[in-house]
This record gives structure tokens, C-alpha cells and sequence, in this order.
């Protein structure tokens, strides 16, 4: 073996170009990251900004997601030991899981937000609800990040939710960095993984890492850029076990022990070089091309990588499109002056025993300061920012300073709706994600007739934070309960018990779907109203909602009534005109 080559087989021959790439992120900035072009480095808020990384992580449900959240966070040294998510009879539970009806099913059920340090920079680490049924929270925090880990499961390939969720990565171009995970279990060809996705995801695998048999048999992964092998052991669950790195003579004893997987993995390299997957940093910038690793979560192999190359590839907070006073487009950089950023989640009783409600805000520039005063963009009033917090899941310290990228908390007293715009000069409005019609309705009954004013509140709160969806009908007090998912159902009844001290059941709605109406003619959009009383509602923001019982009554009421307009979605905290 030459050079501490694989049978032969360098870093640089496996992948052309791409020998240099893997640096310190001391570097980056001026090496890497897209930073000269987008943000001018000058001032303190600039060097700030250049130290965010804001990132995500999405899979499908069971892929190991929260796991490999709760790892990096170990490895960032913010915990000193990680969880066990389904552990749910040792009263250990995943950090980033802190809704009790979470700690009960093993699963997330609404995001969470951790910030710590890892060398020079400042991580905000979003971690999501996998299942589909709480698809639009993770919707809403994906326009927060600048980048995306997505976790594959090696025996199970791409997964329906993978597939949704990387779409709508898709639509802002989010870089993605991949993880495929289990790899210490029996599980498909990686090669085989690589091709599913590229062929389903449509994007482009550069493989950094490559693994060295699987199962019982996996004995690690090979370093395609540092020319390395860095061996497996079943670790323990500590930030301080270093993985063994092999070099030179010690790769050639440890091939002689398991020539058979080294065969495999060099022949599978051959065909990764001959595919000319090489990596470019452009592509993976601009959401055409995904840096692969494998590894195995659980046993703590191949997260430092995955913190590493977060730090050295991915993108500090970039500008973002927005719509100014003026009704123009442009385009808000991190290092402008000027605090700005929006709300893009309100999660209610985080902690229970002061009933508080705390909207999630993404910084896109400037500084915040305690006691700051800000403009709020949809009321017009001015706001005075007080005592904004950072987050570790549901635990939270005071906030003495944040900038573009960061992820802070602010009370509401519900004056903070999702979608919400904060300045402290130009009132500006960011362009969000919308509000998708519901596929299931339901209505509340309550056991105990005595407790509709706690029903009403709790249910108005959940649907303000986005667990659910909630409509008022025009001629009825019974609130309609709209949700992608039947688990959205399960979790809002549990909350209302647990928060609200509600006893409700869920009944189905006859209701086939919901339709936003908006009509250029107020005149006409109140004779509209008049007639289809019955089937009208308002949601949360107020807007007037259609309930049709099945395909025929919709595309007859849009047949009646032609200069009407029926949107099956809106943006969030969006008054359609009436």
C-alpha cells in the first residue's frame, strides 16, 4: 500500500479535484464559505454572522434523526450524555424530545431548538418531527436554516418523508449534507443507497466516506479525502472516545485481518471514481449535490465528521428575499445594521407551570440587545424586546446577544402570530411558507360541559402555534378542527389534557376539504357570504374559509360563483383581502 492508500487507491484518484477540501474552519471563511461574495467582512457583526451555522435535521420517521441530534449535541460538549429515545420505562428520554405526550411514544412530535458552541462557531441546531402528520412544523422550520442534515436509513433506502421533505429544500436550495446511519446493522449495498437517491431525490452523492463491511462485519469507513481509515468499535455514550485512526501500515494490518470487506470496498470506491462523483463546493452550495457519510448514530461513529464538515462547508446565514415598504423585492444581507427577522413557530406552555407562550424568531440581520425597541410589521406598533432567550430544547437562558442565523425566544402574549416580521428600521415583510388545506376534520366535545372556555382558549393557543388547524364556523360555537395527519389529533387531545385541563373527544367532521376564499369585489364576497353561510368559517388569522362535504359541492360553488377565488393554501400570518 502506498501512502497509506487503499489497495492502491488514493484520496485524490478516488475523487479528482476534491484532495484539499476537508480544512479547519479556522479557514473557511476565506477558503470555503461563500462569505466574500454575500456578506462584506467588516465590523463585529460581520465576524459574527461568519460564525453561525444554522442547520436542520430531516428524515423519515425511525431513521435515527433525533439520536444523531442528541450525539451532536454530545459531541459539542452541550450534554454529557445523550438520551435513549425509546428508553421510555427509564425515565430517559432525547433531549430534544421534552413534550411529555414525546417522552411517552418515544417519537418527536414538535421542534425543538439547541444552540451551542463547537470550536469558533456558534451551531443552531433545529431538530423536527419526522412523522408526516407534523409536516407543517417542519415546514416552517425549514425556511429558518441554511442548511439540512438528512439521515438515510442504510436497510431502508429513500422514505416517503425524505422525499417531501427534501422538497421543500428544495424550493429555497438548501444545501444538504447526508448521513446514511445503521450501518452496524445488516443492511442494503451502499452503492445501491446512493443510486436510490440519487434517482428518487434527483440529487447528486459525492461520497466522503465510505464504509468497510456492514453488520457484525462493519469495521469502519474509509476517509476518501484525508486518505485514512478510522476503525469501529461499539462505543459508549461519551464525547471523549475518540474514534482509532489508521494510516499507512496499520490500514495494511487491519486489511490483512478482513481482506474480504477491503476487496468490497475497494472495488466500490473504483466505481465511485469512475462514476466522477467528485465533489464541488459550488454544487453542494446551491443544493445540486450532497457530501455522503456513513455511520452508525447510536454508537456515537461518524457524528464528528458530520459536526465537522457542517462547520467547514455549510453556508453562514445569506440574504434573504423580502418585500420592502415600497411593495419592491429585495434582498436583506446578515451584516446590514438594522435588526430584522420573523417568527416561524409559537410553541404554548413550554413550561407548565407558568403557562407561557414563546415565539420562535429567526435574526436575518443586525444585532439584538436586550430592552431593544422593534416595529411590528403587521400591526404597525412598536415592540420592546426585553428578555429573549436561547433555547436547549425546552430549557432556555437569557439571550444577551444574537445575530443573523440565531434562533432566539421571545414571550408572546399573543401579540406574535407565525410569520410575523420584527425591524428596527424598514418595515419589511419576509416571504414565508404557506398554509396547506387540511385533509382531516374533526370536532371537540368535551366530558365536562363546564370547561368550553378552556376548550376555546386551549384550541385557539394550539392552532396560533401551528399544532393544528383551527376554524370558526359562521354559524356554529363548536370549533372545526383541520390536520394533515390523524396524530395531530392524538397529540392536541393529550396537550389539552395535560396543559388545559380538558377531557375532549374527537369526532369526525363531514367535511371533505377546506378552500381560502378572497374575491376583488367586497360587494359580491358578502352576497357569497350570505349564501354559502353555512358552509363558511374563519381561521385563526381571520380569513374566511369554504368547508366542502365532498369534490361535487366545491367545484359547484366554484362553478356559481366564478369571480370568487378558492386557494388551497395561504401564507402564514397572511390577511387575505376580502
Amino acid at each position: 500500500m502506498d501512502g497509506g492508500a487503499v489497495g492502491g487507491l488514493s484520496a485524490q484518484a478516488l475523487i479528482p479535484g476534491y484532495h484539499c477540501a476537508f480544512v479547519r474552519s479556522e479557514s473557511v471563511l476565506s477558503a470555503l464559505a461563500p462569505t466574500p461574495e454575500v456578506v462584506a467582512p467588516v465590523g463585529n457583526i460581520a465576524r459574527q454572522v461568519g460564525r453561525r451555522r444554522t442547520f436542520a435535521i430531516i428524515s423519515h420517521p425511525d431513521a435515527g434523526k433525533t439520536t444523531l441530534t442528541e450525539k451532536l449535541l454530545l459531541f459539542g460538549g452541550a450534554i454529557q450524555m445523550a438520551g435513549t429515545v425509546k428508553a421510555r420505562k427509564s425515565g430517559r428520554h432525547a433531549t430534544s424530545d421534552w413534550l411529555e405526550v414525546e417522552k411517552q411514544r418515544g417519537i418527536s412530535v414538535a421542534s425543538s431548538v439547541m444552540q451551542f458552541g463547537y470550536g469558533d462557531c456558534v451551531i443552531n441546531l433545529l431538530d423536527t418531527p419526522g412523522h408526516q402528520d407534523f409536516s407543517e412544523d417542519t415546514y416552517r422550520v425549514l425556511t429558518a436554516v441554511d442548511a439540512a442534515v438528512m439521515v438515510v436509513d442504510a436497510a431502508k433506502g429513500v422514505e416517503e418523508q425524505t422525499i417531501k421533505l427534501l422538497e421543500v429544500c428544495r424550493l429555497r436550495n438548501t444545501p444538504i449534507i447526508t448521513f446514511i446511519n445503521k450501518m452496524d446493522r445488516e443492511v442494503r449495498d451502499p452503492l445501491e443507497v446512493l443510486d436510490e437517491i440519487e434517482a428518487v431525490l434527483k440529487i447528486h452523492c459525492a461520497p466522503v466516506t465510505w464504509p468497510i463491511g456492514m453488520g457484525k462485519r462493519f469495521i469502519g469507513v474509509y476517509h476518501l479525502l484525508k486518505d485514512e481509515v478510522q476503525r469501529f468499535t461499539p462505543g459508549e455514550e461519551r464525547a471523549d472516545g475518540d474514534v482509532e485512526i489508521l494510516h499507512g501500515e496499520e490500514i495494511e494490518g487491519l486489511r490483512a485481518s478482513c481482506p474480504q470487506e477491503f476487496e468490497q470496498m475497494r472495488n466500490e470506491c473504483e466505481l465511485v471514481q469512475g462514476a466522477g462523483a467528485s465533489f464541488h463546493l459550488d454544487d453542494f452550495l446551491k443544493g445540486k449535490q450532497t457530501p455522503v457519510f456513513f455511520g452508525s448514530g447510536i454508537n456515537n461513529f461518524g457524528v464528528r465528521e458530520i459536526l465537522q464538515a457542517l462547520i467547514d462547508w455549510a453556508p453562514p446565514p445569506q440574504p434573504r428575499e423580502a418585500i420592502g415598504a415600497n411593495g419592491e423585492s429585495r434582498s436583506v444581507v446578515p451584516t446590514e445594521p438594522n435588526f430584522t427577522g420573523f417568527v416561524f413557530k409559537i410553541q404554548a406552555n413550554m413550561d407548565p407551570n407558568h403557562r407561557d407562550r414563546i415565539a420562535f424568531f429567526r435574526v436575518c440581520s443586525g444585532q439584538y440587545t436586550p430592552g431593544m425597541k422593534v416595529r411590528h410589521r403587521r400591526t404597525g406598533k412598536e415592540m420592546k424586546v426585553a428578555n429573549a432567550v436561547v433555547f436547549m430544547a425546552n430549557e432556555r437562558s437569557r439571550m444577551e446577544e444574537a445575530y443573523a442565523g440565531d434562533i432566539i425566544g421571545i414571550h408572546n402574549h399573543g401579540q406574535l402570530q407565525i410569520g410575523d416580521v420584527l425591524s428596527e428600521g424598514e418595515m419589511l415583510t419576509y416571504k414565508g411558507i404557506p398554509y396547506f388545506a387540511p385533509d382531516l376534520f374533526s370536532r371537540a366535545r368535551l366530558r365536562d360541559p363546564l370547561k368550553s372556555k378552556q376548550l376555546n382558549k386551549g384550541l385557539r393557543e394550539l392552532g396560533e402555534e401551528g399544532a393544528i388547524q383551527v376554524f370558526a364556523p359562521l354559524v356554529d360555537s363548536i370549533l372545526l378542527l383541520g390536520a394533515v395527519g390523524q396524530l395531530q389529533f392524538e397529540v392536541v387531545e393529550h396537550r389539552l389534557k395535560a396543559e388545559y385541563g380538558v377531557d375532549a373527544l374527537f369526532e369526525r367532521a363531514g367535511i371533505h376539504t377546506a378552500r381560502w376564499v378572497t374575491c376583488d369585489d367586497a360587494a359580491h364576497l358578502a352576497e357569497f357570504a350570505r349564501a354559502q353561510q353555512q358552509r363558511l368559517a374563519r381561521d385563526v388569522d381571520g380569513n374566511l374559509v369554504y368547508l366542502a362535504d365532498n369534490r361535487v359541492n366545491l367545484a359547484l360553488a366554484m362553478e356559481r360563483w366564478p369571480r370568487v377565488k378558492f386557494h388551497d393554501t395561504r401564507e402564514h400570518g397572511q390577511t387575505l383581502s376580502s
